[in-house]
């Protein structure tokens, strides 16, 4: 079976080559480095799984799983982050990820995941399990920003980041005007007043 693995750090890619490498069902691990890369190497080659990281340069991982899985529906994707499950992961497994891990996992539990998406399943952490399951008792979920829109995801977290508007057209290939009406939905979705109260909120959720 071959990998191919998205991530932006060199270190990140390295130790994660070193832990797929052990599970004896690999054959080959390609790399690559930004959503450029990415995309072309999904669309010239067949992989049986793209472990990709979820904060790429370029195209951010919203971008390459909702544009591959129209191009390649059958390529399982398996998110990978530093960030918050309890805040990505529904919103990726709703794009058609199968699944996301978090970059603190253990290698053991990496290789499950990699193995249960290969093999056409979802994966999930048992924690996240527990709150999706207490989330369907209760009828409602404790996280706001799930009304968000994955682009309007994506913006705030970027206005977190201290960017500019036009720094965010740039980085996402957006007009100021198209991020300006982002922000503004943000704003009104979230009840928040300004910048600030986007940072304070990201910065206490860990989406930056």
């Amino acid at each position: 079976m071959n990998i191919l693995i998205a991530d932006d750090h060199a270190v990140v890619r390295e130790g994660l080559k070193q832990i797929i490498s052990q599970i004896d069902e690999i054959a080959s691990i390609t790399e690559a480095e930004n959503g450029t890369h990415v995309i072309d190497l999904a669309l010239k080659n067949n992989y049986n799984l793209l472990l990709l990281d979820i904060s790429m340069p370029g195209k951010s991982g919203f971008e390459i799983l909702s544009y591959l899985k129209q191009i390649k529906p059958d390529l399982p994707i398996l998110i990978i982050s530093v960030h918050p499950e309890n805040q990505y992961a529904k919103r990726v497994l709703k794009a058609g990820a199968s699944g996301y891990i978090s970059k603190f996992a253990s290698p053991e539990e990496l290789k499950h995941a990699i193995l249960t998406s290969i093999k056409g399943g979802k994966y999930i952490s048992n924690e996240l399990a527990q709150e999706l399951a207490m989330g369907l008792i209760k009828n409602r979920s404790d996280n706001p920003a799930e009304i968000l829109s994955n682009r309007e995801f994506e913006v705030m977290r970027l206005i977190a980041c201290g960017k500019t508007v036009s720094e965010i057209a740039d980085e996402i290939c957006l007009s100021i005007k198209t991020i300006s009406t982002y922000r503004s939905r943000i704003l009104t979705k979230m009840k928040f007043k300004n910048n600030a109260e986007i940072t304070k909120y990201c910065i206490i959720n860990s989406l930056v």
